[in-house]
């Protein structure tokens, strides 16, 4: 009596038939492709046993259905991505989602080396100074209208001279006299203490800070004996070869104010009209 050989599903005999081995069990075709074959994602049929089958994500596809869904154009040996589980190429992608550089209007492709800078992208070799027309790359930059410059250019074309360095300034500085400074190159010509934020004068076209220009120019009250220098209450009276901060301008005997009043001299004393009407009856 002879060994049978039969489907392990159908019981039908496999002697001259093609089968599949599954876990040492042997299977006719038609029982293989029912129980075990997947079915494609894409057309929801058996993907036979003879039949290319592609997986991706855990989805099954016939190589034939393994498609674009934008241009139908097969997806079997070209490079692509998916959008809410459909297959779409790389061209269509990025024809519908990727940016164009406004240099080239050529699509800068998913993973390329980008620039994006106000909305706008370049691809990285396309962002060239205006000046130079070298590649910017990840260096600073300066913009200037729709035009854009690696600081070198920009400097050198537009950027306005400090007085004392002659360099270009990028950022704020100070401005005195028509003229404009770095604030680190700003400072008083005696001491050189810094003078941006601080109050100062000048003597001649020469800065100095107040301190200096006290020790230095000012005029020396005649009341109180210290700088005249036309900071904080600035104003004062002069009568021949001496003057006052109007605070310390006040008679010499009653202390009242002249501001504004008549005074007479008495040697190196001012009096006041009061004073000298009474020191005359006496």
């Amino acid at each position: 009596m002879s060994d049978h050989f039969d489907c392990k599903n159908c019981n039908e005999s496999l002697y001259g038939r093609k089968y599949i081995q599954v876990e040492d069990s042997p299977h006719c075709i038609p029982c293989y492709d029912r129980l075990y074959a997947n079915t494609c994602q894409e057309c929801k049929e058996i993907i036979s046993h003879n039949a290319k089958e592609l997986f991706y994500e855990n989805r099954y596809y016939h190589e034939h259905c393994f498609r674009c869904f934008r241009c139908d154009r097969s997806l079997a040996d070209e490079p692509f991505t998916s959008q809410e589980e459909a297959l779409v190429c790389s061209d269509c992608y990025c024809n519908e989602f990727s940016s164009k550089c406004v240099a080239c209007d050529k699509t800068v492709m998913p993973g390329s080396r980008m620039l994006e800078y106000s909305g706008s992208t370049w691809h990285e070799d396309c962002f060239v100074c205006h000046g130079c027309e070298k590649p910017i790359g990840a260096e600073a930059f300066i913009p200037d209208k729709n035009n854009y410059y690696c600081v070198p250019c920009y400097e050198g074309r537009f950027a306005p001279q400090c007085s004392h360095c002659k360099k270009a300034l990028t950022k704020g500085g100070v401005t005195y006299k028509d003229e404009i400074w770095h604030k680190e190159c700003f400072f008083c010509t005696s001491c050189k203490m810094l003078l941006a934020g601080q109050p100062f004068t000048s003597q001649g076209e020469s800065p100095y800070c107040v301190k200096c220009f006290s020790s230095l120019y000012a005029k020396k009250c005649a009341g109180c004996n210290t700088a005249i220098t036309g900071f904080g209450d600035g104003k004062y009276v002069s009568f021949e070869d001496r003057q006052w901060h109007q605070p310390c301008f006040k008679c010499s005997r009653c202390s009242v104010s002249l501001v504004g009043s008549g005074f007479f001299p008495d040697r190196d004393q001012i009096l006041c009209t009061d004073y000298r009407a009474k020191h005359l009856m006496l």
